[in-house]
């Protein structure tokens, strides 16, 4: 029997960006300067299809113009909020005042509470305007806890946050 070698994973440093397909990228980038706070940087002008690149919080967001066959391919904006969505999701210490900057926007979202093991997780969902699902939350309260067979180090999950 042949013994296994084992296989090691990628190696990663963090993540870097999200990707999205836009109806029209400039109303996307509207909203995701005015309501979430990125801020657009420089794109490199050897792509030449539009789009825009926004940063904050870490992470950045880089934001496509849908050709016309991708069109179909996105989610239809007037659907039902769903936290089980695929969704990217944001950490606040104020859902309170997401609430408020939300109904200021005239935006549509829905609001959830997690209790688990006296620990409480506030979360607001709502759509961008491509139908995209996003999620502000209290999610760092919540410890990291890694599951007793797994082999992640504690000291990689911890400096994650």
């Amino acid at each position: 029997m042949a013994i296994q070698k084992e296989k090691h994973s990628l190696p990663l440093k963090s993540l870097n960006h999200v990707s999205r397909v836009c109806r029209n990228v400039h109303v996307t980038t509207h909203f995701y300067e005015k309501v979430l706070g990125f801020i657009p940087i420089v794109r490199p002008g050897a792509l030449k299809f539009d789009g825009a690149w926004l940063h904050n919080y870490g992470i950045s967001v880089h934001l496509l113009q849908a050709e016309n066959q991708e069109l179909s391919l996105l989610p239809p904006v007037d659907k039902e909020i769903n936290s089980r969505d695929d969704h990217l999701s944001f950490q606040s210490d104020s859902i309170a005042g997401v609430e408020q900057a939300l109904q200021e926007h005239g935006i549509k979202y829905t609001r959830k509470t997690i209790d688990e093991a006296g620990v409480s997780i506030e979360q607001v969902f709502f759509h961008d305007p491509d139908g995209f699902m996003i999620e502000i939350c209290t999610c760092e309260v919540f410890p990291v806890k890694p599951l007793a067979a797994t082999t992640a180090s504690i000291c990689n999950l911890l400096s994650a946050r």
